[in-house]
């Protein structure tokens, strides 16, 4: 199979192309092609002429486009499960819920489209203002580059493109490198919806190449990017005064005070730890137990965690598949191994066959570990003890990051500290960090990032408020 660049409305050839391997089988998938400067030069220019168009489009036709998308990947569900499998490694049970998850968000989109709208201002709650009306709108952008992770390859575009195309601007795509042919796919069903040609295109290829093409042209007006905390500040330096998102990641934290019932919350913590191979931004990495009942926890954590299936992605009993590169597992175990020679305890894991960590749980790591304090994105946890709430939630804190943490508590007050004192974008009462549906908002503080996500305030944030006054007389 060979990919082309997706400019214009048309599937276009390039000078260089790439081979797309399988993650667990190594297999060649597809060749991808490799945008050079004047592809993406020519994928602007395409988005800049349609933006006119699409800015002048009726907000019902936005929506009607978004729905048939919607629509589209739901009949498709089956195939679109097994591309983000066999591009990402993504067990075939977990892409499936990714692939519902992607219709829930360009449905959520197209609602948006219909409901993007201004307020009336008392311009003479002011003296001087009598006599006049004024009203805001709200207008596009234009042209918007987004640039999305692997971990979730059509959801995270769905949660870029679908907020973009709701509010009436125009897209420059670039996918990551591992899972093109998913942001393709959506490319496709846009298509065929009826989307003009330039409102969306997809290149791929080098961050050097067409991230900074990106970032250095005029006519880009917003930059959204989900990744590493390095590139997102390379962004920000760069982008001069356009608008930017960025969601950098994290460590997220689970904290699980005394009186916890740990049999019924245990199936859920493992999942959040090792969903998608702990490759999830906001995956548990490290959880903070009462002391009294870490034994305890720590027992039953261990055993539900040895229960994960770990294999072949399409395997439809597979938990656990392979990471998404080997130089990314052999980061990790370096990590686990440094941990471990600071005084960590492994209880589970460590190993790794045919590009698959196994879970991995380590006990008593230091602050200071990289297994600690780094974002891992790796089937890695480990488990320390507190005896005073607010210590732990101080644990909590001493990170750079600051995305997502969870709270198990029966005690209210409690509860309502750990709400008011963590320094994070969002704390999840009762449930895991890893919680997240489609329209909350979402994103971090600190390095975790800048600006929120969420079709809604994604809307906010792709749109520009225009005042419009009138003097009566």
């Amino acid at each position: 199979m060979k990919q082309n660049l997706w400019i214009n409305g048309e599937s276009v050839e390039t000078e260089n192309y790439r081979p797309l391997l399988n993650p667990y089988t190594g297999g060649q998938i597809a060749e991808v092609a490799e945008a050079a400067k004047e592809d993406v030069i020519r994928a602007i220019d395409s988005a800049a002429e349609a933006a006119r168009g699409m800015a002048e489009m009726d907000a019902h036709k936005r929506a009607d486009i978004l729905r048939k998308v919607a629509d589209y990947i739901q009949e498709d569900r089956e195939e679109c499960a097994r591309l983000i499998a066999e591009e990402s490694s993504k067990p075939l049970k977990a892409a499936r819920a990714e692939v519902d998850r992607t219709v829930m968000t360009y449905t959520f989109a197209s609602e948006e489209a219909r409901r993007i709208q201004g307020d009336t201002i008392p311009m003479d709650a002011a003296p001087g203002g009598e006599g006049r009306i004024a009203y805001t709108v709200k207008e596009p952008l234009g042209v918007i580059a987004a640039i999305t992770p692997f971990n979730f390859p059509m959801n995270l575009v769905a949660h870029k493109v679908g907020p973009a195309i709701a509010a009436g601007n125009t897209v420059v795509l670039k996918p990551a490198s591992q899972t093109p042919l998913s942001a393709y796919k959506i490319a496709s069903y846009f298509h065929r919806a009826g989307l003009p040609a330039g409102a969306l295109n997809v290149v791929t290829g080098s961050g050097k190449n067409v991230g900074d093409a990106l970032i250095a042209d005029d006519r880009v007006k917003k930059v959204t990017f989900t990744g590493s905390p390095a590139v997102g500040k390379y962004i920000r330096e760069n982008a001069g005064l356009k608008r930017v998102t960025l969601e950098l990641g994290s460590n997220s934290a689970l904290i699980v005070d005394e009186g916890t019932d740990l049999s019924k919350v245990m199936p859920r913590i493992v999942t959040g730890a090792f969903s998608n191979q702990g490759q999830v931004c906001i995956s548990i990495q490290r959880i903070y137990v009462y002391e009294t009942i870490a034994e305890d926890f720590v027992s039953q954590f261990v055993e539900e965690a040895g229960r994960l299936k770990v294999g072949d992605p399409l395997d439809e009993e597979t938990d656990v598949a392979a990471m998404i590169s080997a130089e990314d597992v052999e980061r990790a175990q370096s990590w686990i191994s440094d941990a471990v020679g600071n005084g960590a305890e492994l209880v589970l894991g460590g190993e790794s066959e045919q590009q698959v960590l196994k879970p991995t749980v380590l006990l008593n790591a230091k602050p200071t570990d990289k297994i600690s304090c780094e974002e891992i994105f790796a089937p890695v946890v480990h488990i320390n003890t507190f005896m005073d709430f607010d210590e732990a939630i101080t644990e909590v804190n001493e990170s750079q990051f600051g995305l997502q943490a969870g709270v198990y508590t029966n005690d209210l007050q409690k509860a309502f500290r750990a709400a008011s004192n963590l320094h994070v974008g969002g704390v999840m009462i009762n449930d895991i960090p890893t919680f997240r549906v489609d329209h909350m908002p979402y994103g971090g503080v600190k390095q975790s990032g800048t600006g929120r996500e969420g079709i809604k305030y994604a809307v906010e944030e792709m749109t520009e408020l225009k005042l419009v006054s009138f003097k009566l007389d």
